[in-house]
């Protein structure tokens, strides 16, 4: 007897695909990269099957490509996650995300006597450990979690 397969999730044509996101933090993921305000087609996808992770995340985005910056900023709040980048329907890329060893200008210091919050300085965190998520400040020594991350607009 033939199983019929379906795509749970519709293919796209242009654009990235994140997938393999743990099913807690994938609107997470959605805000981190601003997607709320992205005027093209966005598909969330959570708590589907995963021979993975049992169950996951996905989202799909429409004629969108993420700078380097960008997939590391998903890295610290999904570290693990794959990108994948399509075009006219064919994987053109995959890559599978880590959290970098310095981390430059995309995450605010939550201490508020930082230079960094008062002068036009760029923030610059070094990551103490990967598991669980500890950065530290380069200016003020501040230590940051993930539960404590603000990103930069």
């Amino acid at each position: 007897m033939e199983t019929k397969k379906e795509l749970v999730v519709p293919a796209i044509e242009n654009g990235t695909v994140i997938d393999h996101i743990p099913t807690e933090v994938v609107y997470q993921v959605a805000h981190t990269l601003g997607l709320d305000e992205y005027k093209d087609e966005v598909l969330i996808g959570t708590y589907l099957q995963s021979g993975k992770l049992g169950r996951k995340g996905i989202i799909k985005i429409k004629n969108k490509h993420f700078t380097k910056e960008e997939v590391s900023k998903v890295a610290l709040v999904a570290p693990f996650v794959t990108v994948i980048t399509i075009k006219d329907y064919q994987v053109i890329e995959k890559l599978d995300t880590e959290i970098p060893e310095h981390i430059d200008n995309f995450i605010k210091c939550a201490n508020p006597k930082c230079i960094t919050n008062f002068e036009d300085i760029p923030t610059r965190f070094d990551v103490v450990e990967k598991d669980p998520l500890k950065l530290r400040c380069h200016y003020c020594e501040k230590y940051t979690s993930k539960e404590t991350i603000r990103f930069n607009k």
